[in-house]
């Protein structure tokens, strides 16, 4: 449905309602500063936070790409969403009544806005059902289960809402849609019913099952997880995706125990619903559950709003599965880890055991303890290398050392890089205590010959400085370069793949503000619609509308004078030369910014540091001159781009 302009009035409730900081700490992870909040900046790569949220003002900016506004703006610029769609989202999330210019549309607008709202009765109405179900003759078997298998009080069964799926197949179909009225579209929009593809009608999703609510950080059910009683394949199922549930930013119990979080400074992640309902029922309520895909980084951002020193322990099974669940989940949070935005450990109980098998047998207190004794991420990483190695064999003690040095190499802090270089080396050194520093010191000579190696990937990602803008001359060759690359991506759709992989490649983003934005918005429609070879150019201009000032700046871009075409007719050779020039300047931006931190830096007081800056700054400048042999280019040559 287009969207109907929004009253002014509206607009204005929206700003005043909405919460700067509520907003963005779903999407980014911010740690307090004064009156302030600190956090890294989701508009580029940087490793020391430089994006700042002020509640006061109700503005966030970053001093790294400055990039800065209010929460409509934050939401518009990170999503490429159109103005009307934030407003309407947060006119949701607040609550704020909405009126529009065009009163005819104003009918079906609201259908849209409540729909939810009917979603969220439906829910509510079925969950009822699903807990009077548990207490029937049908449900006892059920009951049986919960009291005695998984040793749950009336409480606890209470308390999470339990329930019970009859199973016949169309039990809760008739319960909704005949005897409560409810629109048959409208359940199956819940998840709750599925169509028949022969024969017409519906039939239920969940049937002969223990149902498990899944609700939302407010405790409204949004879906369900259901455990089969029997031998039925899939052991757990969980409703479809809906208007109301996203299976990868909801996480089990999170309602239940944010509070705890909070106080406690610390979330629990485990893997299944009854190890979260286990801790909770023997008072360790800041655990939450996964939903049985792999934890999902919008999942992480969303718990870490809870604790502010954001510990994290994941405590998934100590089977092959479950540490292969624990290494996809450190996949996601690695970034966040290796800057110290998450103190994340792992927590694998002995014997193979989950949480709920383990407290049918241990106390509180003795999983106290070992979350306590958990191994932070990076030890528990190293244990998992050694795990069946025999480092006495040569191969196997080379494949570990790879192994130790992808770790080391990702370690951004040098105080904790150094630690587990000497970590490392223990282990390597097999006992033998004179080899430790020898090892050592063979480890740190192989991670810096890794990261000269891929000192060009750091550059582009590295947050620069204020200090650190281009000289004049410098800009307008980035300027040239950058703006042929996208000129040729525009007007040459056979070219496009090829520019797409050479920038991944070699790591590369686009610099200036006003090309990354255009760059931004490319990939946005790449991502929402098809066959955009012939029609690219005609959709990004229609976003002239809504974004004035930003296409104004590119909108040359668009057209072909003679030169353009003369410029664009060697597409191979200006593809390179543009890259080229790009990866150049950001070596030279890198250059400088590492002899200014060594300029900085006291010798006496931290020499160690200062051989490094100047190390990085040499790798830098050999960095550069490597590229101008490697492609032959030309400064004359490179004046035409």
């Amino acid at each position: 449905m287009q969207i109907p302009r929004l009253h002014p009035d509206t607009i204005e409730q929206v700003k005043q309602r909405s919460d700067i900081v509520d907003v963005i700490a779903d999407r980014v992870v911010l740690r307090k500063r004064g009156k302030d909040f600190v956090g890294l900046c989701p508009f580029h790569d940087e490793k020391s936070p430089s994006f700042t949220v002020s509640p006061n003002k109700q503005m966030y900016y970053c001093f790294g790409c400055q990039a800065g506004g209010n929460a409509i703006d934050f939401l518009m610029q990170l999503g490429k969403l159109p103005f009307s769609d934030v407003v309407l989202e947060l006119a949701k999330r607040y609550a704020v009544p909405v009126q529009t210019l065009e009163p005819e549309q104003r009918q079906e607008l609201q259908r849209q806005i409540t729909l939810r709202d009917q979603l969220y009765e439906i829910l509510a109405v079925t969950a009822a059902f699903y807990q009077h179900a548990l207490r029937s003759a049908q449900g006892q078997q059920a009951l049986e289960y919960l009291k005695s298998q998984r040793q749950l009080s009336e409480e606890t069964i209470q308390q999470f809402q339990l329930g019970y799926a009859p199973a016949g197949w169309e039990t809760l179909y008739r319960y909704l849609v005949e005897q409560k009225g409810f629109s048959v579209h409208l359940v199956e929009q819940a998840g709750l019913i599925k169509s028949r593809k022969e024969g017409g009608g519906y039939y239920d999703v969940f049937r002969d099952r223990l149902i498990i609510p899944i609700c939302d950080i407010q405790g409204r059910a949004i879906a369900f997880g259901g455990r089969t009683l029997t031998n039925d394949q899939p052991k757990y199922l969980n409703s479809p995706e809906t208007q109301l549930f996203n299976k990868g930013k909801t996480l089990f119990a999170l309602d239940k125990a944010k509070d705890a979080i909070a106080k406690l400074d610390r979330g629990i992640v485990v893997e299944g619903y009854f190890d979260a309902i286990a801790l909770h029922a023997a008072g360790i309520t800041n655990a939450v559950a996964s939903l049985g895909t792999a934890l999902s980084i919008d999942q992480i951002r969303l718990l870490l709003r809870y604790t502010e020193s954001k510990q994290l322990v994941l405590n998934f099974d100590a089977d092959k599965a479950g540490t292969s669940a624990a290494q996809r989940a450190i996949g996601e949070i690695a970034d966040l880890a290796y800057r110290g935005e998450v103190q994340l450990r792992i927590l694998n109980i002995p014997d193979g055991k989950d949480a709920d098998e383990f407290l049918k047998t241990y106390s509180p207190e003795e999983y106290h303890h070992l979350l306590t004794t958990a191994p932070l991420w990076l030890d528990w990483q190293i244990q998992q290398m050694l795990v069946n190695k025999n480092l006495k064999q040569a191969d196997i003690y080379q494949q570990v050392v790879q192994q130790m040095m992808k770790l080391l190499n990702n370690i951004g802090n040098p105080d904790t890089r150094s630690h587990y270089i000497n970590s490392c080396a223990e282990i390597l050194s097999q006992g033998d205590a004179r080899r430790v520093s020898l090892v050592a010191e063979n480890l740190m000579a192989q991670l810096k010959r890794t990261q000269r190696a891929g000192l060009v990937g750091i550059a582009t990602k590295r947050s620069s400085p204020p200090e650190s803008i281009p000289a004049s001359s410098e800009s307008e060759k980035l300027e040239k370069a950058e703006a042929l690359l996208l000129r040729l991506y525009l007007h040459c759709p056979e070219c496009r793949q090829a520019i797409a992989d050479i920038l991944e490649e070699r790591d590369l983003q686009f610099s200036l503000s006003h090309h990354r934005f255009l760059w931004r918005q490319i990939l946005h429609l790449q991502e929402t619609a098809a066959q955009l070879e012939l029609d690219l150019i005609s959709k990004l201009q229609d976003n002239n509308l809504e974004f004035k000032q930003e296409m104004s700046q590119v909108s040359p871009l668009f057209h072909l004078d003679e030169k353009s075409q003369r410029d664009i007719s060697r597409t191979s050779k200006q593809i390179q030369s543009a890259v080229n020039r790009i990866e150049l300047v950001m070596c030279e931006k890198l250059s400088r910014h590492f002899l200014d931190l060594w300029k900085k830096t006291n010798l006496s007081s931290d020499p160690e540091r200062k051989q490094q800056y100047y190390q990085e700054f040499n790798d830098a400048k050999q960095r550069s001159m490597d590229l101008e042999r490697e492609y032959e280019v030309k400064f004359s040559d490179l004046g035409e781009i």
